[in-house]
């Protein structure tokens, strides 16, 4: 018990810190030329020569390694939505920081994320459940691998349409998708590093189980690919839809496979099944209605009507 009143806090501040981050990030980058990963040593160097990107880089590496404590101590299942949580401060913050608006139907869509990552959350049951430690490597495998490939594809489609010409301005589902299954897959190698905190006690047998793992290289691989991707991401899209979108599809992708992998029980109450699946059933269909409402294109702007006679035939009339 004592675990959950330390652990829910600490995924609190987890929260705080990655979405204020992120944030800092957005307002940085915004500043600054557009950046191309195809010149990926220049992009390193631009960003962390800029102060005010490497403040927010620095708060999004405390939530990732605050992260990593909270998984150790509380189930997937109830680190994720609380972690997700931090979505309502990005709604807040990019209002007031970076002073986006959202349209009627995209603050209600985010809304209903808001919602989703509750019932995740009412749905965890007894705080006594004891977070999982170990999977089969086989297993995690199998499902790492083809979502890392699949969150790579979904995230380089975006690039591509965002290199065209004539293209639309870029709405962040696409490339929060992408992101979002990237970090899940960091997600679960972070949870699977989680074992060999619990398994080693002192710092010289940490440190070399640490880096025998291969978990910590997928952990710094994706997290990687994904960070840049980001980059390019929150300079292009809104941060009031493109972060919720990539912590919500992150979140839930941990959820449903972690509590899987790593032999956490599913909620034995039938009452609590059912918002665990309505949280889950709810964050897809809201990405649905946002990806179809920012795929329509807008109206084409009407010519004002006037009744004036131009001025080629004014000159014409006065000959």
């Amino acid at each position: 018990m004592t675990g959950a009143y330390v652990g829910i806090p600490l995924a609190l501040l987890t929260a705080v810190a990655y979405n204020l981050g992120l944030i800092l990030e957005k307002r940085a980058l915004s500043r600054m030329p557009a950046i191309n990963l195809r010149r990926v040593v220049h992009l390193v160097f631009s960003l962390l020569g800029n102060p005010a990107w490497l403040a927010g880089f620095t708060l999004m590496i405390t939530g990732l390694a605050l992260q990593v404590i909270v998984l150790t101590m509380e189930p997937v299942n109830v680190a994720q939505p609380v972690m997700a949580s931090g979505i309502a401060l990005t709604v807040v913050l990019s209002r007031l920081i970076l002073r986006e608006r959202l349209g009627g139907g995209e603050f209600w869509c985010v809304a209903t994320m808001g919602v989703a990552v509750v019932l995740l959350a009412l749905s965890a049951g007894s705080p006594s459940t004891k977070a999982g430690h170990h999977a089969d490597p086989r297993l995690m495998a199998a499902v790492m691998v083809p979502s890392f490939v699949l969150g790579l594809l979904i995230g380089a489609s975006s690039l591509r349409a965002g290199a065209r010409k004539h293209r639309t301005p870029a709405s962040g589902i696409c490339y929060g998708l992408g992101t979002g299954l990237l970090y899940g897959v960091s997600g679960l190698a972070i949870k699977g590093l989680s074992a060999v905190l619990v398994s080693h006690h002192t710092l010289s047998s940490l440190v070399i189980a640490i880096a025998f793992s291969p978990y910590v290289y997928v952990l710094f691989g994706s997290a990687a690919i994904a960070m840049l991707l980001y980059q390019v991401a929150l300079q292009a899209c809104r941060a009031s839809i493109l972060i919720p979108v990539s912590s919500v599809t992150g979140s839930v992708y941990v959820v449903v496979t972690g509590t899987w992998l790593f032999h956490e029980r599913l909620p034995s109450s039938p009452g609590e099944l059912g918002l665990r699946l309505g949280g889950i059933a709810m964050a897809g269909v809201v990405l649905v209605a946002l990806s179809r409402q920012q795929a329509s294109p807008p109206a084409p702007a009407q010519l004002p009507m006037t009744t004036e006679m131009p001025s080629y035939l004014v000159d014409m009339r006065g000959r």
